[in-house]
């Protein structure tokens, strides 16, 4: 091992002390990426002085493990993703007589709401509950606000008319100088809570689990080990939607789905 990667392994060994977050098997270079970035930052020379550093301040404890979140997100990110979730597979949401949904690593719950949009235009939402978590609790917070920068809304309302929205976008939220609040009966049913996908277990059965761009950060066994808890996770003939770059292809489970829309990467459990 080369000294820049003991340096790297033995600031995740004290992070997870600390803090008891897992990035160990997280993507290196994704990982290093945010170190380096956080190291001019603070004016840090050493990856070892930065270990150090959070050992005794966890002001900047804090501070990384935020850098460690991945935050990108918008409003019906990839709009054909919302497409296909309308077209194949709410149909078979509407014979269930409740709905569950899991947003894995909702960041700041752009996507969720594009959801509760979604199922609200299809009939659907006064009979959905929506699991909405992150390991990161600043962005969750920001997400149980559901305020977004007005500036954003433009592009937002393209993705919403690409993605298949039958009303105007405008009425799901009110604006003031600043931001554009969704209308609260949007999160009547959402539940946000703090939820590590690297070290936290199963918590409920669901007919659909979303977790986009969130694996591609992950090692490959760590992938494997996500998805068997998105597989154990799901309802006999449950729904999982994935990111662009992100596939069940080489996973050992992949011949336990069924694939519904390659081009989007949702599939189907197997019963």
């Amino acid at each position: 091992m080369d000294k820049k990667k003991l340096e790297v392994s033995l600031l995740l060994e004290a992070l997870y002390s600390l803090s008891g977050f897992d990035f160990r098997q997280y993507n290196q270079q994704s990982i290093l990426r945010r170190i380096e970035h956080r190291m001019r930052i603070n004016n840090i020379p050493t990856i070892s002085r930065l270990t150090e550093s959070i050992i005794y301040d966890e002001k900047l404890l804090n501070i990384l493990l935020n850098d460690f979140s991945i935050n990108v997100t918008e409003m019906f990110r990839d709009p054909s993703f919302f497409r296909a979730l309308r077209e194949n597979i709410v149909p078979q949401l509407k014979k269930l007589e409740k709905i569950r949904v899991w947003h894995a690593g909702c960041a700041t719950g752009e996507e969720v709401y594009s959801m509760a949009i979604l199922l609200q235009e299809e009939g659907l939402l006064d009979r959905t509950v929506m699991y909405a978590t992150d390991m990161n609790e600043s962005v969750l917070k920001k997400a149980q606000q559901g305020a977004f920068p007005l500036q954003k809304m433009q592009a937002y309302t393209k993705n919403y008319i690409l993605a298949g929205g039958t009303e105007g976008f405008s009425q799901y939220y009110k604006t003031d100088n600043s931001f554009a609040s969704f209308h609260p009966y949007l999160r009547e049913n959402i539940m946000f809570a703090q939820h590590n996908l690297v070290t936290d277990h199963s918590f409920q059965e669901f007919d659909v689990i979303i977790c986009r761009n969130v694996l591609i950060y992950f090692s490959p066994d760590l992938q494997h080990d996500v998805h068997r808890l998105f597989y154990d996770s799901l309802a006999p003939n449950g729904f999982l939607g994935l990111g662009d770059k992100e596939t069940l292809q080489f996973t050992p489970l992949a011949h336990k789905y069924r694939t519904i829309n390659s081009a989007e990467r949702i599939y189907q459990k197997k019963l």
